[in-house]
């Protein structure tokens, strides 16, 4: 008895939804959508290849070292569904068109969250990426007067061309005093150009910080868990700084924030933190950032944690194209420790943010060790130089530069999180 093919809109659509749409479709990094069953059923011998290899969906996080939520890698039945599907002939079955329907709803609003925003705040023009093969750093104040300050369910970056951009990331600074004016100002700062100091204009926007975060390539959408979150100021201004990449093109770049609010309450405020290259211990680094042509180095931070006990939701790990390994953990006083993330074999086109299924406890006098490996020799096919030269990190790191850095969300430490298991919106 033959066995029974499987259903593509009931079970194969969601699988590659889930798994693959985040980054396969309009306005994403992918390079084709996989939204319809027009768009899987061409690629099938591609699917096939690179997910019975597992080379896609990418996952690079050592899923022995820890666990995550948002871990997108494909069980083995995952797996099995696709392939005889695949090898059953890719047939189309009885239509249904409401969840691809959904997720084109949601392309059309600008978002990859589950729902349209409530909130999208976008620079004034676009910016030309000119298209003469040079990276560029430019910053971007959004202003906002908003009716009423807001609890925020997620956050995320908004682009009309996210392959033109490298990496993005957002401050979100609170100005209640009515005597700044937020418009008198520029509106943006390309911060490799010979105008970089305007952006001293904007000092007066920040002496509060309510929020920081970003994206990458590959990165899920910023959320937290249930009963968590931040407040959204009722005015103020975004800095969102975007590091371009190199275009052959001139192309026009939109970009801003969606921001998604909730009725329920934030018991718990979140908080982030940056370790290492562009945050704190970056001059802690050993040896110093500098690796040398033709030699595969490693270095070394140690970070204490002078604050109250903490639990950690994430980690997000980054380096740049010479990577070749990321770990971070914790030791504390009593010996114990704290595994937080590995990448056992670094990938620069495919990052993430980690979110952990369970409260991670960083008590108070722990120390953060983050150990990180690069690869600067003829043997990586990533080294953007050819031959090899010294790299090193400093200024704004440009992708042909490095980079060694740990951001880490987290909320002050709960009796209950002991049993806590985060339900993530």
């Amino acid at each position: 008895m033959s066995q029974k093919v499987p259903d593509f809109y009931k079970d194969v659509q969601p699988i590659i939804h889930a798994n693959c749409v985040p980054c396969h479709r309009a306005g994403e990094a992918a390079p084709f959508p996989l939204v319809s069953y027009e768009d899987v059923h061409k690629r099938t011998k591609f699917i096939k290849k690179v997910v019975s290899s597992r080379y896609m969906p990418p996952w690079k996080a050592d899923q022995h070292y820890n666990e995550f939520a948002n871990d997108r890698s494909l069980t083995e039945s995952e797996i099995g569904t696709l392939m005889a599907w695949i090898d059953g002939g890719a047939p189309k079955g009885k239509v249904d068109l409401k969840a691809e329907n959904a997720i084109r709803a949601r392309v059309d609003a600008g978002t990859a969250y589950k729902r349209k925003p409530d909130l999208t705040l976008r620079m004034k023009d676009a910016f030309v990426v000119k298209g003469d093969g040079t990276e560029r750093f430019v910053m971007f104040k959004i202003p906002f007067d908003i009716a009423s300050e807001a609890n925020v369910e997620a956050i995320e970056f908004t682009s009309n061309n996210k392959k033109l951009v490298h990496h993005a990331n957002f401050a979100i600074h609170p100005v209640s005093d009515p005597a700044i004016d937020l418009h008198d100002t520029g509106t943006v700062v390309d911060l490799s150009g010979p105008d970089a100091d305007r952006y001293y204009e904007w000092v007066k926007y920040k002496k509060d910080m309510t929020y920081y975060g970003g994206w990458i390539p590959g990165a899920t959408v910023e959320t937290y868990p249930i009963d968590m979150g931040w407040v959204m100021p009722k005015r103020g201004v975004i800095l969102l700084t975007v590091h371009f990449g190199p275009s052959s093109l001139d192309a026009e770049s939109l970009n801003g924030i969606n921001v998604f609010f909730k009725d329920s309450p934030i018991k718990r405020k979140v908080k982030v933190i940056s370790l290492g290259s562009g945050g704190i211990g970056e001059k802690d680094i050993s040896p110093p950032l500098m690796i040398f042509a033709n030699e595969v180095m490693s270095f070394r931070l140690r970070i204490a944690n002078n604050q109250p006990d903490v639990s950690l939701l994430y980690a997000w790990p980054h380096m740049h194209q010479l990577g070749k390994e990321f770990k971070a953990y914790a030791t504390t006083a009593a010996g114990d420790t704290i595994r937080l993330v590995h990448i056992p074999a670094w990938d620069f086109r495919w990052q993430e943010i980690y979110k952990y299924k369970k409260p991670l406890l960083l008590p108070k006098g722990a120390v953060v060790h983050i150990e990180a490996s690069y690869d600067n020799t003829t043997a990586n096919p990533m080294n953007p130089h050819s031959p090899p030269e010294l790299v090193m990190s400093t200024g704004n790191m440009r992708s042909d530069q490095e980079m060694m850095t740990l951001m880490l969300m987290y909320v002050e430490r709960d009796p209950d999180d002991d049993n806590l298991v985060f339900q993530w919106q």
